[in-house]
């Protein structure tokens, strides 16, 4: 987590941009071009979403310390989709950005095994190790307990990962279980609790260690709880944005310092275009800077310098 946590200083951008594609959000001439090459496929898609992705990096790399591709979004296209999922965050790296890969991955024993291996680890090819998506972190459905975190913690120490372990997250709905009592303890708190006794060999030198906790911007008084209950767990911070969360909201998940956590927007960087005046799709990459500067400038006008 010290990784992340450097960036963000340098930056001074406790953001991160989820590169979340759909082919609707990629501009018409560049959807022309890879389906020109590539024809109305699968991979034509795949190469389409690699550009749009790229050309973001590149208006982002120098002022966001972070991205965070969903797997999801690049499943739907298929193994040709995956590959560009492994050719971004190879990308993202390349320019010195920190990738965070959501990937929500929950099991147990020789599964999570492979699924740390795959996305923070190496896989053994024939007695050689090859890194598969080389991610920096991973987030993780930890609700099959510590059987599910475990194959994950040596890769934190020995590969210098973090996790991002879903919490109390920001949808609607997310309170059906979250918000439950286990005896005088919701269920989200519970989840934070083993957070920090998860990462409690693994804290760095910010104070933070490599496990990391979800907690939405759309619920502020949790995150104010968690924050002060969960000294040593950083935060990932979705529901900025398009899912209503602000500065305000989000706020609470930082310390004095002004870390501790680190704040999503994908629709709204990725899309900046369609709410700028004079924007249209083919100034994606510079009206998606500018939202990020933006964010930047509005998470910092209540956080203050991070230090």
């Amino acid at each position: 987590m010290d990784k992340l946590i450097e960036k963000i200083i340098e930056t001074q951008n406790p953001t991160v941009a989820g590169l979340d594609p759909k082919l609707d959000y990629v501009p018409e001439y560049i959807k022309a071009e890879c389906f020109a090459k590539y024809g109305r496929t699968l991979e034509g898609a795949a190469a389409a979403l690699f550009e749009f992705n790229k050309k973001l990096i590149d208006a982002l790399y120098d002022i966001v310390p972070a991205v965070k591709p969903q797997a999801a979004y690049y499943e739907m296209y298929g193994w040709q989709g995956v590959k560009a999922l492994a050719a971004t965050i190879d990308y993202a790296k390349a320019k010195g950005m920190y990738v965070i890969t959501d990937g929500k991955r929950g099991d147990i024993g020789a599964t999570m095994e492979a699924y740390a291996a795959a996305h923070l680890g190496t896989t053994d090819v024939g007695g050689d190790t090859i890194v598969a998506f080389g991610a920096d972190s991973l987030t993780v459905n930890g609700y099959l307990g510590t059987d599910c975190i475990k194959p994950l913690l040596s890769l934190c120490k020995d590969k210098d990962k973090s996790i991002f372990v879903l919490a109390k997250t920001s949808n609607p709905s997310s309170g059906e279980l979250q918000d439950k009592k286990i005896g005088d303890k919701t269920v989200y708190e519970t989840m934070g609790e083993m957070c920090e006794g998860w990462g409690s060999d693994t804290i760095g030198r910010y104070g933070y260690s490599a496990v990391g906790a979800v907690v939405g911007a759309t619920y502020p008084e949790m995150l104010r709880e968690l924050r002060e209950k969960l000294p040593h767990t950083f935060f990932l911070v979705p529901g900025y944005g398009a899912q209503g969360g602000g500065a305000e909201d989000a706020k609470y998940a930082f310390d004095e310092n002004g870390l501790g956590a680190i704040v999503n927007s994908s629709r709204g960087i990725m899309c900046a275009w369609k709410k700028q005046d004079g924007k249209t799709e083919d100034d994606f990459a510079e009206a998606a800077r500018e939202e990020a500067i933006r964010m930047r400038e509005d998470l910092l006008s209540v956080v203050g310098e991070i230090k």
